[in-house]
């Protein structure tokens, strides 16, 4: 092969090397911002389910904090979701987790209404054992319905936990672990809540990043 073959070879190496870099470049742009707006629009659903549209008349993604309180959200921080109608506190919402299921932490979504009541809980994300643990997903089983309503005083707090340890809570059959868990971390979401109360509502919004 000549120099000029080699040149020409080099070359047409070179700028399938940039057309595909481009090509990467572009379908990541195109499917990061899919992604977002999928996580975007997955996170709305659920917040709805737990704090209904029709409560609020704010975005509940852009209201939001960061506070810490490891011991009782499980987590160094904690993002909570604010629902107000007409500027006045509705919801609170937090990102809970109980670092400590099964098979690592379980990821909430805990919906604390303004007189300490739930409005919901649903499971985010999760690695408890299929057909045992997972009943936690609302796709699974509707276990996770019995929080809403709950508060500190309906049960007392000495029945927060599952039948097997004397609470008002079911658990499943052949996994206590997964249900006693969270149970614990709900109701450790609504004694933060107890603690906290009204000055959620009073912190100014964390920066969000811009969103189209």
């Amino acid at each position: 092969m000549n120099k000029l073959s080699i040149l020409i070879a080099a070359a047409v190496l070179a700028a399938f090397g940039v057309i595909g870099t481009a090509l990467v470049a572009f379908t990541h742009d195109r499917t990061w911002q899919r992604i977002q707006d999928n996580e975007r629009d997955a996170m709305l659903k659920l917040l709805h389910d737990i704090v209904p549209a029709d409560s609020i008349d704010n975005d509940l993604l852009h209201d939001s904090i960061q506070v810490s309180s490891p011991d009782l959200l499980g987590a160094p921080n904690t993002t909570v979701y604010r629902g107000r109608l007409n500027g006045k506190p509705v919801a609170a919402v937090f990102n809970t987790v109980a670092p400590n299921g099964y098979s690592g932490p379980i990821k909430l979504l805990v919906s604390v209404l303004r007189d300490g009541s739930l409005g919901g809980v649903r499971v985010v994300a999760h690695k408890e054992t299929p057909g045992l643990g997972d009943k936690i997903e609302l796709d699974k089983s509707d276990w996770v319905l019995d929080f809403t309503g709950k508060s500190l005083g309906n049960p007392d707090e000495r029945h927060w936990g599952v039948r097997k340890d004397g609470g008002d809570f079911d658990q499943f059959s052949g996994a206590t672990i997964t249900p006693r868990i969270v149970v614990k971390a709900v109701k450790n979401t609504l004694l933060y809540y107890r603690q906290a109360g009204n000055a959620l509502f009073a912190q100014p919004a964390a920066a969000q990043k811009e969103q189209s």
